[in-house]
């Protein structure tokens, strides 16, 4: 699949509108009690990037990422505002914010994950996309140092441990980080009306999350 490590302009991105979405059939019985199935393990993300653009300027900007990325053709990625790290928006990573693995003594590569959730029925999220430079991994509450304990890469998001810093049998691995989401443009035409943007009406640009 070709994907572009570039992320979408983050001052358009952030008057964005979108959030996570799940499919479930939902089947009415003639007693009236509910069957439900879940059609998707996991939730999928879109976005309307149009509510971002405030100026011609901006959509210019949104033309030429378009093209480059060929319409649908190459993934690219995307800052969601509402959920970008592994704590709350406004707080700041710690290397003990999610957990995402116990050691055994000999695997050295984890999955960078972000769980939802705490009691009924948590949600573990794989992040395959984190942000050079912002993470922070723990093993047993001890920070680790990237480069030195640890490398990240951030294509995929897995966490390799170096040779000797091995996590021990029943050690937790913990990590902190900064992450986006890998996202393609959901349309192969930009449908733009300029007499209708000067008099406020909002572009459709559709973002669309991609599975990697």
């Amino acid at each position: 699949m070709s994907f572009h490590e570039v992320r979408f302009p983050t001052a358009i991105s952030r008057g964005a509108q979108g959030g996570p979405e799940r499919r479930t059939d939902v089947v009415v019985l003639g007693s009236g009690f509910e069957e439900r199935n879940s059609r998707w393990a996991e939730s999928r993300r879109s976005y309307n990037a149009g509510y971002g653009v405030t100026s011609l300027d901006a959509l210019h900007e949104v033309i030429a990422f378009f093209e480059e990325r060929r319409g649908r053709f190459h993934g690219f990625r995307w800052r969601d505002h509402a959920d970008w790290k592994s704590c709350p928006p406004a707080s700041v990573t710690t290397a003990l914010d999610q957990e995402i693995g116990v050691g055994d003594g000999v695997t050295r590569s984890y999955q960078l994950t972000k769980i939802y959730g705490l009691s009924y029925a948590p949600y573990a999220r794989e992040i395959r996309k984190p942000v050079v430079g912002t993470v922070k991994v723990a093993v047993d509450g001890v920070a680790r140092t990237e480069g030195e304990h640890f490398t990240v890469d951030a294509t995929s998001g897995v966490v390799r441990f170096e040779v000797g810093v091995t996590p021990a049998p029943g050690a937790i691995v913990t990590a902190g980080f900064e992450f986006d989401v890998p996202v393609r443009f959901d349309t192969d035409k930009l449908e733009i009306n300029l007499s209708g943007f000067a008099s406020g009406a909002i572009p459709n640009i559709p973002v669309i999350e991609i599975r990697l």
